[in-house]
């Protein structure tokens, strides 16, 4: 369902970047507080919601992968700084300014992190650290979501919102991170048995060797 969202969200994010829509009234008081920084992270974060699964699409690529991921990476990290204003100016309670505050601190950190990362040549680190950082930029759609979902059931919006802004990147960023996880924890099962039959082959071989003695 996100992949059909994506593209929508994304051209409407940069329709009202552009002043092409109006914009709803909450929206409208952020642009007058901040004129310049709310469209260009409008514009910026649309074009990276746009980029970043085609930049993975093209991962088979080398020279349109580099080049592709060098724009995205432009667009999340003017993206995600031109959050951290926008979400301090949201006409939103405090806990969702909180969680946008920190949707965007967290998508400029794992895309500084997922660059440094591919410049020492640690592609597997650096495919990681990517879908980590789609992962959170999927909760602006997630969000979206959530909240005509809280429309169609009337549910309080403030709360909703509150939460959503905060279950809306997070989730999807622990989902991401379980595979990982899951497969840390069943090597380091294997290793400690492996060390544990290793020992008690070590403590027959030893048990043989003072039996042939003895004998």
């Amino acid at each position: 369902m996100v992949a059909f969202l994506l593209i929508p969200t994304a051209l409407i994010a940069m329709a009202l970047g552009l002043g092409l829509a109006p914009l709803p009234y909450d929206l409208l008081m952020v642009l007058q507080r901040l004129p310049i920084v709310f469209p260009t992270h409008m514009i910026a974060s649309g074009l990276a919601l746009i980029l970043i699964p085609i930049t993975a699409f093209a991962r088979h690529r080398p020279k349109t992968h580099r080049a592709l991921g060098r724009v995205t990476a432009a667009c999340v990290v003017v993206g995600g700084l031109t959050a951290l204003p926008v979400a301090l100016a949201s006409e939103a309670a405090a806990a969702a300014r909180a969680g946008l505050f920190a949707q965007g601190l967290v998508w400029l950190a794992l895309i500084i992190v997922a660059v440094a990362a591919i410049r020492r040549g640690d592609v597997a680190r650096h495919a990681a650290l990517m879908v980590a950082m789609a992962a959170v930029a999927s909760g602006a759609v997630w969000l979206r979501l959530v909240m005509a979902i809280a429309a169609a059931f009337n549910l309080p919006f403030e709360a909703t919102y509150g939460v959503g802004a905060w279950a809306c990147w997070m989730v999807p960023l622990a989902l991401t991170q379980m595979p990982r996880l899951i497969n840390r924890k069943a090597t380091r099962s294997v290793a400690a048995a492996s060390t544990r039959y290793w020992r008690i082959g070590a403590k027959v071989a030893v048990d043989q060797c003072d039996l042939h003695r003895v004998l």
